[in-house]
């Protein structure tokens, strides 16, 4: 009898025992907790034809990730050539090529087939709701997981996650009741689900409930860091609350703590620390050498792969003082943007401009700055990141308004930013 998920979804290649360490990894995955990478490692030892232990192998290795673990997915999506393969199956071969391949979208719009035919399938859920974060679909964010929705009711294996996921997508278009509503229950049904957690702080976030913010990381913390791949981005949004009640010295101790004291060199948790530091250089914040770390870092993986990460590296060399090193970031955008295919144009259109501004802001160009992020700031969603992760260009724009003398500019667009805070 061929071994099933938990939703029972059939696994192909794999063993009875195989399937059971598939299954709890994917289970860890959905919580961005656990130890997963050994349990794959055990289930394909034991049947190393497992499919979809390749594939979710892949999913945790090609984005986000420093170049020795995308390394690891790579060679996970080199594996599933030529293994037998469910037509499910097959929709998640077809999306991880896609990925490592950097076309986000049309992984995102396999993944959309593939959850369309298989609503229960969580893992297509999932990382096509990441490919979404990616591209700055907001809607796409939510209605992949509405689609689902009717196929999911209370007590099922894994409604947490499926729940976690709708929250996210609620509170990216704005509808912050419901996506409270959602990830708490989410919690409540498993406090370990970290995704679940920060889909509620990005409600605080955005209504500006920093202090109740504050209390909601604080409190479930013992639940979402342990084992966590995604703690340190929960910590950054703890950073965030306590940041926007004045308290920087908590923010530096969280930030020379749990959110970069060990100098991660993993994309996801870089961006993290190069947006904290820089919204404290724009407070006029002493950081002292910590950009350093960040900068080395950055040195380390190569430009010119996903936008995103690339102005998020032009913050770490700015703030770094490093400005050859910026030099040599933006020709290779410009270069990028001349080229064709999906990371080309998002730069063209998006990340190329922002590097520009972040590299003027730091040479004291404060209008040419302004003048490039007034230009990109209202498309911007088209780039990828959270509206609190984007944020970053509204701050940035505001104070480069201000140091250029625009004064009119700066009044306008703070009182922009009041009436729409706090939303509810």
């Amino acid at each position: 009898m061929q071994p099933t998920d938990r939703q029972g979804l059939a696994l192909s290649g794999a063993s009875a025992r195989a399937a059971e360490l598939y299954c709890e990894a994917l289970g860890a995955y959905h919580c961005y907790s656990g130890e997963p990478f050994p349990l794959l490692r055990s289930a394909l030892a034991d049947s190393p034809d497992f499919v979809m232990a390749h594939v979710l192998k892949a999913y945790m290795t090609l984005v986000g990730s420093d170049p020795k673990v995308r390394a690891m997915g790579l060679g996970a999506v080199a594996a599933t050539d030529g293994l037998a393969a469910t037509a499910r199956e097959a929709g998640h071969v077809a999306a991880i090529q896609a990925i490592a391949a950097g076309e986000f979208q049309a992984a995102g719009r396999i993944l959309e087939d593939v959850a369309i035919a298989f609503p229960r399938d969580v893992l297509a859920l999932q990382a096509g709701q990441q490919m979404d974060f990616l591209t700055g679909d907001n809607r796409m964010l939510r209605d992949r997981i509405a689609r689902a929705l009717p196929a999911w009711s209370e007590g099922m294996p894994d409604h947490h996650a499926i729940l976690g996921l709708h929250a996210f997508g609620l509170e990216e278009t704005g509808q912050y009741a419901r996506a409270e509503a959602s990830g708490r229950r989410a919690i409540e049904l498993q406090p370990r689900n970290g995704w679940a957690q920060h889909a509620v702080a990005h409600v605080l976030e955005m209504q500006d409930r920093r202090a109740e913010g504050v209390t909601w990381m604080r409190d479930n913390a013992p639940a979402w860091t342990p084992e966590s791949f995604f703690a340190i981005h929960n910590w950054w949004h703890l950073a965030l609350f306590h940041l926007g009640l004045g308290e920087t010295d908590e923010v530096l101790r969280l930030y020379d703590g749990p959110i970069y004291g060990e100098g991660s060199t993993m994309a996801f948790d870089m961006v993290d620390a190069s947006a904290l530091l820089w919204r404290l250089k724009l407070l006029g914040v002493e950081v002292g050498d910590r950009w350093a770390r960040v900068a080395d870092n950055y040195a380390l993986h190569p430009r010119g792969q996903y936008a995103f990460d690339d102005v998020h590296a032009m913050l770490a060399l700015v703030g770094a003082g490093r400005d050859a090193e910026a030099e040599t970031t933006v020709a290779t955008l410009r270069a990028v943007a001349a080229g064709t295919g999906e990371n080309a144009g998002i730069t063209r259109e998006i990340g190329l401009p922002i590097a520009e501004a972040v590299q003027a802001f730091g040479q004291g160009r404060y209008g040419a700055a302004v003048e490039r992020l007034r230009t990109v700031r209202n498309r911007a969603a088209r780039f990828g990141g959270s509206h609190a992760q984007r944020d970053i260009i509204d701050l940035t724009l505001i104070a480069a308004a201000g140091l250029a003398g625009e004064r009119g500019l700066e009044r306008a667009l703070l009182a922009e930013r009041a009436a729409v805070l706090p939303q509810t």
